[in-house]
């Protein structure tokens, strides 16, 4: 059972091993919570993250070792690779846009339809999808025990130097839920360590205001779904892209016809490196998602109420920001981004030595 140390603002979790390894520390401000899961099979441990890493970055688990998880998660990018679609080792693009891997500690099922409920099961659809990395974990087993130093790394994080499909699955998993981004300007200025500029904070109050235009109340109603210190919330909506749906979303994987167009909201933490923006990667910039969310949501069957129930005029149809307030908006959200966690040589890839000059 994984023990809880609260200091001020921070929380370390500690992962006892049960291979007499290293336990791994995450830690995180309280504001974060303790609702996640780590597997009892799959606990965190130094050596298992370490062992992630590398894996993360070898391209021997793809088909032609041409590219790894690396190649479509990349840090500077927040672990996206700032394309509307990513290429597989096959030349085809992937039906969807990369997600970040911030924080995935929290969240309970995974790509945009959700319909992996563990991270351990979430690798191995890019791993062995043909249009992706394309190899099978026996393979992908075979060329790692070709080499020596793979032996002695899966024996420190798992006991024995045996080399497993589900063994590389839990490693990357550990490795994934070590990615915690914490340390923006805004989670300094929620500990009280920073001041937003005025223009910050009228896009933080718009960003959690529920617009009231009889009230004489503005705002842009985002925090219904990002509202959390995460900036994410375990939802799923149809935000207004089609008047006709393309993309069946969810419902691809829960046969409902309630889930027809909807996707996971993902989180806005260092949303400024992520672009292109939705599931389609179809907005290039922030100015394009609020213009979207402003004046150009298209009414579709099971559009989310959150957006077609809110407007800024009295029975308006579109939210309609001005243009200081969509301004005001995405300064808020560049205070989200977290030059330490692109920067923290602990998730870059042990394969390349920085130097110093």
């Amino acid at each position: 059972m994984a023990m809880a140390l609260i200091i001020g603002h921070l929380v370390s979790f500690v992962q006892p091993g049960i291979w007499g390894i290293t336990p791994y520390i995450l830690e995180f401000p309280a504001y974060f919570g303790g609702r996640f899961t780590v597997p009892e099979d799959n606990p965190m441990s130094q050596e298992g993250v370490e062992l992630g890493r590398k894996l993360f970055y070898e391209e021997k688990l793809s088909k032609g070792n041409k590219i790894s998880c690396a190649s479509c998660h990349q840090q500077q990018l927040a672990f996206t690779d700032g394309k509307a679609f990513s290429e597989g080792v096959d030349g085809s693009l992937t039906k969807r846009s990369s997600m970040s891997l911030a924080n995935l500690l929290w969240v309970r099922n995974f790509f945009w339809d959700g319909r992996a409920s563990a991270l351990e099961d979430q690798a191995i659809f890019p791993l062995t999808d043909p249009h992706e990395m394309g190899q099978e974990l026996d393979i992908s087993v075979q060329k790692l025990e070709k080499d020596p130093g793979y032996g002695v790394h899966f024996e420190k994080a798992f006991g024995t130097p045996e080399i497993s499909g589900d063994r590389i699955v839990r490693a990357l998993s550990q490795f994934e839920r070590a990615l915690i981004s914490s340390n923006s300007p805004y989670d300094h200025f929620l500990k009280g360590e920073y001041a937003l500029t005025d223009l910050e904070s009228l896009g933080l109050e718009l960003f959690m205001t529920v617009p009231a235009p009889l009230k004489g109340i503005r705002g842009a109603n985002c925090g219904h779904c990002h509202g959390t210190p995460k900036m994410y919330k375990e939802l799923y909506h149809n935000n207004g892209l089609d008047s006709r749906i393309y993309d069946i979303g969810r419902m691809a994987f829960t046969g409902s016809e309630v889930d027809r167009g909807r996707f996971r909201v993902p989180t806005l933490r260092n949303i400024a490196l992520t672009a292109p923006y939705m599931h389609d990667g179809r907005f290039a910039s922030l100015q394009e998602v609020l213009d979207h969310y402003s004046d150009h949501v298209q009414l579709s069957p099971g559009l989310s109420p959150f957006i077609s129930e809110v407007s800024n005029e009295e029975n308006g149809k579109q939210l309609s920001l001005s243009s200081k307030e969509k301004s005001a908006i995405i300064a808020f959200l560049h205070t989200l981004t977290d030059s330490s966690f692109i920067l923290n040589p602990k998730f870059s890839d042990p394969n390349i030595t920085s130097q110093t000059p």
